[in-house]
């Protein structure tokens, strides 16, 4: 028997968890970039296996934001970059709000992070997957002898990336609200 549970964060709670992610990141401040994808990846991989599906479909999103980073093709701009290490550092740090061994409530606080990051970081995702989905589509359909993947990759990229400044500036003139 399944039993759904329904509960709205306010504005106050939202602001508390946002406070916990700033402080996450102040202490990840002497973490370097490769230790905190390293960190975040571990995590990942050590919770994978015995999950609530309510945490497995987060984790698939946490696996984005550490592929976005890494994934060379993309070159993702230093901006966007910072801010989603930023975000993930709270995934790399071991202690958390509660405790991970507690059986189906121990990984609603990382759930809850999740959701703010991706809900903060939807652009760069979406354009992320644009970009991959792009990629693998145009691998078998391009005439090498017209055009070069390095070619259209980077024209694919730059569009995406031009759209990601966009939306940045537009976001940063209509509100301040981030938890970065």
């Amino acid at each position: 028997m399944a039993l759904d549970i329904t509960f709205t964060l306010q504005d106050e709670d939202l602001a508390y968890f946002r406070d916990v992610m700033r402080k996450a990141q102040s202490g990840a401040g002497n973490l370097d970039e490769s230790e905190i994808l390293k960190s975040v990846k571990a995590l990942s991989h050590e919770i994978k296996a015995d999950v609530p599906d309510f945490m497995a479909s987060r984790l698939k999103q946490l696996d984005t934001l550490v592929a976005m980073v890494e994934d060379a093709e993309w070159q993702i701009p230093t901006e966007e970059r910072d801010d989603v290490i930023s975000a993930l550092a709270y995934f790399g740090e071991s202690e958390d709000l509660i405790p991970d061994h507690i059986p189906a409530l121990g990984f609603l606080d990382d759930a809850i992070m999740i959701e703010l990051v991706v809900g903060d970081l939807r652009d760069n995702i979406d354009a992320f997957t644009e970009f991959c989905e792009f990629r693998e589509r145009e691998k078998g359909r391009r005439d090498p002898s017209t055009i070069t993947s390095e070619e259209w990759l980077i024209k694919k990229r730059k569009e995406l990336h031009s759209r990601l400044a966009n939306r940045r500036t537009r976001r940063k003139k209509s509100s301040s609200f981030r938890i970065f």
